[in-house]
């Protein structure tokens, strides 16, 4: 069984050249990408299916159904012009963010490296979600990794330009 985390692991440690080359090996077809995300996302995806055995003949062939029965557009379509009479559609309003303001928005990976480690919280409504676990701040994060009391922002690197928290 593939060990996705190992091989992420194995492919994040090769240069773009090397990586090329496995692409090659796997697609049997070259490639001039040389985002190394794209990539390792690519070689993992292509590794994945031919270990799963990609898609049934039943799925193939549906697929190719599809595909031969609906329309190919070559063009965009044309932008339907607002009449003068329409009511605006957008409306803007400021948002009100709870917490402070030096906080990141929830769905916010923070991420740092620390002693090789790298640390990835994500923020959330209630706080904070580090491996699993809710802490109520940044503080209680840095605390977790490091085993002694920190300033979150400062740790996490959230110090606004000019040296002020």
């Amino acid at each position: 069984m593939l060990n996705v985390s190992k091989e992420v692991a194995a492919l994040e440690r090769l240069t773009v050249g090397e990586l090329r080359e496995r692409y090659a090996e796997l697609f049997q077809e070259t490639t001039r990408a040389c985002n190394r995300k794209w990539l390792v996302r690519r070689i993992i995806w292509r590794m994945q299916s031919l270990e799963g055995g990609g898609l049934s003949d039943r799925a193939r062939e549906r697929a190719d159904e599809l595909a031969n029965t609906s329309d190919l557009r070559v063009t965009a379509p044309r932008e339907a012009k607002p009449s003068s009479d329409a009511p605006e559609r957008t409306l803007t309003a400021p948002c009100r963010i709870k917490g402070g303001s030096r906080l990141p928005l929830p769905g916010t990976l923070v991420t740092r490296r620390y002693k090789g480690r790298l640390i990835q919280v994500q923020v959330v409504a209630e706080g904070f979600v580090f491996e699993g676990d809710l802490y109520k701040s940044l503080s209680a994060v840095a605390k977790k990794v490091t085993g002694s009391h920190w300033n979150g922002f400062k740790f996490f690197n959230l110090e606004k330009e000019g040296g002020a928290a």
